[in-house]
């Protein structure tokens, strides 16, 4: 074999080991293009499924919080019904309080208030009081 056979051949080799090395990029960048579209497709079916699961879960909680809103909303309503009932019963009964209640009340406010006065001026000492009476006279 002589030069010129073997640069053909080696540039033969090459060219053949080029092609390969080219042939392996391209078998890389079409798995990786289906690795990537495979999940691509698993997470577009997996959010799609998530968001369903969410909508499914809002609307039970949505369900479930206007059942307990109608519940309170009764036991409130029941409450003032009960409250009102009570309170006319009251008033039949002569229970709650009235003007003469009140009268009463400021009634014992003043004799507080005069019991407190007439104890401040028994505590006065003696001596002033007699003074005061003489020279009056």
């Amino acid at each position: 074999m002589n030069n010129i056979e073997m640069i053909k051949d080696k540039a033969s080799q090459a060219e053949v080991m080029t092609r390969k090395i080219f042939l392996a990029g391209l078998g890389a960048y079409g798995k990786s293009f289906e690795q990537t579209k495979s999940r691509f497709e698993s997470l577009t079916t997996e959010s799609s499924k998530m968001f369903a699961d969410l909508v499914a879960k809002g609307e039970k909680l949505e369900t479930e919080g206007k059942s307990m809103f109608t519940d309170v909303q009764t036991k409130i309503s029941v409450k003032a019904d009960l409250d009102n009932r009570v309170e006319a019963l009251r008033t039949k009964l002569g229970l709650n309080k009235t003007d003469a209640d009140d009268k009463i009340e400021a009634l014992n406010a003043k004799i507080d208030s005069l019991t407190t006065a007439v104890a401040k001026l028994t505590s006065k000492p003696v001596a002033k009081r007699t003074a005061k009476v003489a020279v009056a006279k």
